[in-house]
């Protein structure tokens, strides 16, 4: 009896997290709204500039543009800025983030998530994670640019191994010089 009453909660457990209802759009967009999704989304766009200007400068290393690269640099990243604006606002990217919500929590989670950011704390890390982001941003750069000298020798080391692979980096066997003979004295 004891063994018919286990299995018997184990299917009701297994039988409750089977039929958890998938989250609503409705309350999936409660959650972007309450956490100020948009919002956060947009805040990034603020940063995209410097962090493409650090990572110019990075590239150029100590090589100061001439002040027609520096126009040419200047009109790359508001074009780059304006089209990844264009392509990736929030207008766009909210119904990826309802349907990637909906195939990834249930109401209960999402609700949950509502309750949460309607709290001092949650509120606390809305406000909070826009400089997060911009300060780990920041660090992680510094740590690229430590690492940079190390993979431009990695990458330096792939081109000499690709150019070695080439047909014509190699030599026919009949066109490649016989060893020199070593001398009997």
């Amino acid at each position: 009896m004891k063994a018919f009453r286990c299995l018997l909660a184990f299917l009701l457990l297994c039988s409750t997290a089977a039929i958890a209802a998938p989250a609503s759009e409705g309350s999936i967009r409660e959650l972007l709204t309450v956490s100020r999704a948009g919002k956060l989304m947009d805040s990034l766009w603020g940063q995209f500039d410097t962090v493409t200007g650090n990572a110019i400068k990075m590239a150029l290393g100590d090589k100061k543009p001439s002040p027609e690269e520096q126009q040419a640099i200047d009109r790359m990243v508001r074009r780059t800025t304006s089209l990844l604006k264009e392509e990736m606002s929030w207008q766009k990217l909210e119904p990826m983030y309802v349907r990637l919500y909906q195939d990834s929590f249930t109401e209960e989670e999402v609700q949950a998530m509502v309750d949460f950011y309607r709290t001092p704390a949650g509120q606390a890390l809305i406000e909070k994670m826009p400089t997060l982001m911009q300060r780990a941003m920041l660090e992680v750069q510094t740590l690229m640019a430590a690492m940079m000298p190390k993979l431009q020798i990695v990458l330096q080391d792939f081109a000499a191994e690709m150019k070695a692979c080439r047909p014509e980096a190699k030599a026919p066997a009949e066109q490649q010089a016989p060893p020199a003979a070593k001398s009997d004295l």
